[in-house]
């Protein structure tokens, strides 16, 4: 069974960091790569960043690019979020997520097939 677990997430004031963790395990598990989402209250789960394992390339939703840093480990199934800049709007709980069948670019969350019970952050300004 696999299984993705976040940590790292709590309550920040506004232009603060956090960094994000998340582990994954399971029997086999592999991925191609692995994202952060986030849901706000009332609001649909959006993108945020992901990693891809082939080059180590990264992509990341405009809201949180230049603030926000992915990065991670394949050989040891992590990835990380390093949030710099926080603000109200970024208040959410953050998912991490594992895509095992592709690499290229990708931040629909329906593609990606494992996913962690999440993390809350809170940023109070």
């Amino acid at each position: 069974q696999v299984q993705l677990v976040e940590s790292g997430g709590g309550l920040v004031q506004a232009g603060g960091s956090l960094r994000l963790s998340c582990a994954a395990s399971g029997r086999l598990f592999s991925s191609y790569a692995m994202g952060w989402f986030r849901q706000a209250p009332g609001k649909e789960r959006e993108f945020v960043a992901r990693i891809s394992w082939r080059a180590y390339s990264t992509y990341y939703a405009d809201s949180v690019k230049g603030r926000f840093t992915i990065s991670g480990a394949n050989a040891e199934n992590t990835v990380y979020l390093q949030m710099n800049s926080l603000n109200s709007e970024d208040t959410a709980v953050y998912y991490c997520a594992a895509d095992t069948k592709s690499y290229g670019p990708n931040s629909y969350s329906h593609d990606y097939e494992y996913w962690g019970q999440g993390t809350q952050v809170t940023v109070s300004s």
